[in-house]
């Protein structure tokens, strides 16, 4: 009887970019934060800044999912754009001064999960601007889940955005002090990476990834900058580190509904 192996799926994650929306730029973190996120054939890119603008072609992305209506997240989006385009009604409103044609244009609805190119994407609210409400999404594809947040002061359904996440990749604005602002009774901003991390441990998440890095992290000594990251999520049970452009990680799992037959031991075979 023919013994059974197990096909290995995975999903990969690409970092186009990790630079936040700041001056100073290097070979490490040169353009505006995105991700690539493929799946099988399926190849979907989370947000397109400015610095994409008519670059698009060489990612050949099947979707764009946009994360919010800063120049950062959606200024390379044009009339040109060469695939559907997916973000949240408030989003669209934002996105109302760019030129992206009626055609691509795509709604996500918040908490209600959407397939896109063969992974389901769900859009999670998160406090981070009054004029250009964002959102993260945390997207599943055979069993495996990330979150991606590039830009947060904090998650209201945290638990539930973060339950089951292998990979987290957040907010690498600042890594000790918050950046806040205040209108009324409303603050918006940046959270920590510390805070970030806490926020991992507390929900199980076994791996943060940081991106749309500020000028703290960009500016600063590479390597001493990492093994802080690193003590950091050490201190709370957390794999912890920079993202940066080119970074490639992929994500395995092995899914026991697909059962490839090979010869027992000890059968004939051809070679």
């Amino acid at each position: 009887m023919p013994a059974t192996c197990y096909v290995a799926r995975a999903v990969t994650v690409t970092f186009l970019g990790t630079r936040g929306y700041i001056e100073v730029c290097t070979p490490r973190h040169f353009r505006h934060a995105a991700l690539l996120v493929t799946h099988r054939r399926g190849r979907v890119m989370i947000d397109c800044g400015e610095d994409w603008l008519g670059r698009l072609g060489r990612i050949r992305p099947h979707a764009i999912v946009v994360t919010h209506a800063h120049p950062d997240h959606a200024g390379g989006l044009s009339r040109d754009v060469p695939c559907p385009v997916y973000a949240t009604a408030a989003a669209w409103r934002g996105l109302a001064r760019f030129d992206i044609p009626a055609r691509v244009r795509r709604i996500v609805r918040a908490r209600a999960p959407i397939r896109i190119a063969g992974m389901v994407f769900e859009a999670f609210p998160v406090e981070h601007s009054l004029r250009a409400p964002a959102v993260g999404y945390r997207v599943t594809a055979d069993g495996i889940a990330i979150f991606y947040v590039p830009d947060v002061l904090s998650i209201p359904a945290r638990r539930a955005a973060l339950r089951g996440i292998r990979l987290y990749v957040g907010d690498g604005a600042s890594v000790v002090r918050p950046i806040l602002r205040r209108r009324g009774h409303a603050l918006f901003g940046h959270t920590t990476v510390t805070t970030q991390i806490g926020w991992c441990r507390a929900e199980g998440v076994p791996r943060a990834l940081f991106t749309h890095c500020g000028t703290g992290i960009v500016a600063g000594n590479a390597r001493e900058t990492a093994e802080r990251l690193e003590g950091l999520g050490r201190a709370q049970g957390v794999e912890t580190a920079i993202a940066h452009d080119g970074l490639v990680l992929r994500l395995r799992v092995t899914a026991p509904g697909d059962r490839v037959a090979r010869p027992a031991r000890g059968a004939n075979q051809s070679r």
